[in-house]
Parts: structure tokens; C-alpha cells; sequence
């Protein structure tokens, strides 16, 4: 049995302005950097083997301040852009509260939580997963399996791909999930890759 932890980072200077960040790279705030640390204490009782992330500036220091907070510094940390946050492509530092009054509301809530919405230039969320998922098979799962608690520090579409695939969310419900700044998934993994169980921890409105 092992532990595979999602952990969406911190508040970024683009979530508080309300801009999509996508692949454009961000540093967190300082209430970023409290959700990171939040995090940490909420993890205090879980040793991880490995922890990984992607190059975007938002992952990598929120996972550094967790494991700080958590005094675990022999962590395995791999980075990889299989894990990056979806590309909003023509989206991409562009006011989200802006667009929502030009698209009107449900189609906003397509563009911003469903499963295979048309992003000019950029990705639906079905795509990031189509990255994500043969990852997390080929080169997580193993791990875990192998009974190493994971820790992934991603943002709130890089996490939401990997728990429709876990829980088998139906496409039409995916929209249904959201992931707040510093908000955690828990899963408990047996070796044969199942999930025994699930807590989210940190919950806690998003607003952002």
C-alpha cells in the first residue's frame, strides 16, 4: 500500500489578478506561499519517496515549501512536462471574469471545466490527460505499486485529469470538480494499482 498525494499549488500572481495562467509562468504570492505551507502541515504525518512536478515556477516552489514544511529533504523530485498545466493557448493571460461576460455563463463553465472543449491554440482537457495519463502509468504507477508514497504538486487541470482517471469520472461530470490553491487528494493505492481509499484535505472554497 502507498500514498498518492495531489496537491494543487499556491496562489500565483495570476489567480489573484484572475488571469489564466496555462503555460505562462507565474511566481506565487505570499498567501501563495502560506497555501504551499498550509499544505505541508496537513502532510505532516506521510513520508514521501518521491514527489514529482513540472518546470512551471508555481509547482516547483510549492512543492519545495511542502517538503521544507514537512522536513523532508531526501525526497526524489522529477520534473516533467507531462505534468504542466493545460495550455490555454489564444486564452492565456486573458482576464477570466472578462471573457465569461463576452461567452455568457454556460459557456464559460464549458471552456473552463468540461472535457473536450475546443481551446483555440491551445488544450482541452481530454489532451492534457491524453500527455498525462500514459505518464503516470508508465512511470508513477510502478512506484507506487511498489508501495513509495508520491506527492504531486501541479496545477488545478493537470490534477483534475488524473483524478478523472483514478475515479472514472464520466466526461459529463468532470466539470463538477474543482481544486482550490493548496487544496489535497489523498489516495491510498494498493499493488495492484487500486485505490483503497480517498480524503481530501484543505478544502476550501475556490475563488480564484
Amino acid at each position: 500500500m502507498a500514498y498518492l498525494v495531489l496537491v494543487r499549488h499556491g496562489t500565483s500572481t495570476y489567480n489573484e489578478k484572475g488571469i489564466w495562467a496555462g503555460w505562462d509562468d507565474p511566481e506565487l504570492t505570499e498567501k501563495g506561499k502560506e497555501d504551499a505551507r498550509i499544505a505541508g502541515e496537513h502532510l505532516k504525518k506521510i513520508t514521501f519517496i518521491q514527489a514529482y512536478t513540472s518546470e512551471l515556477i508555481r509547482h516547483k516552489k510549492t512543492l519545495k515549501i511542502i517538503l521544507d514544511t514537512l522536513r523532508q529533504h531526501h525526497v526524489k523530485i522529477i520534473e516533467t512536462n507531462a505534468l504542466k498545466e493545460r495550455d490555454y493557448g489564444d486564452f492565456t493571460g486573458k482576464n477570466k471574469w472578462e471573457i465569461k461576460k463576452k461567452l455568457g455563463d454556460k459557456e464559460f463553465l464549458k471552456l473552463r471545466r468540461s472535457w473536450d472543449y475546443p481551446v483555440p491554440n491551445g488544450e482541452s482537457l481530454k489532451q492534457v490527460s491524453e500527455r498525462e495519463i500514459p505518464y503516470y502509468e508508465s512511470t508513477i504507477l510502478p512506484a507506487l505499486e511498489a508501495g513509495k508514497n508520491v506527492l504531486i504538486s501541479g496545477s488545478g487541470n493537470s490534477l483534475r485529469a488524473i483524478i478523472k482517471y483514478l475515479e472514472e469520472i464520466p466526461d459529463d461530470q468532470i466539470d463538477k470538480v474543482e481544486i482550490a490553491p493548496g487544496e489535497i487528494y489523498i489516495y491510498e493505492i494498493n499493488t495492484t494499482g487500486e485505490i483503497n481509499s480517498k480524503e481530501i484535505r484543505n478544502h476550501h472554497e475556490l475563488t480564484v
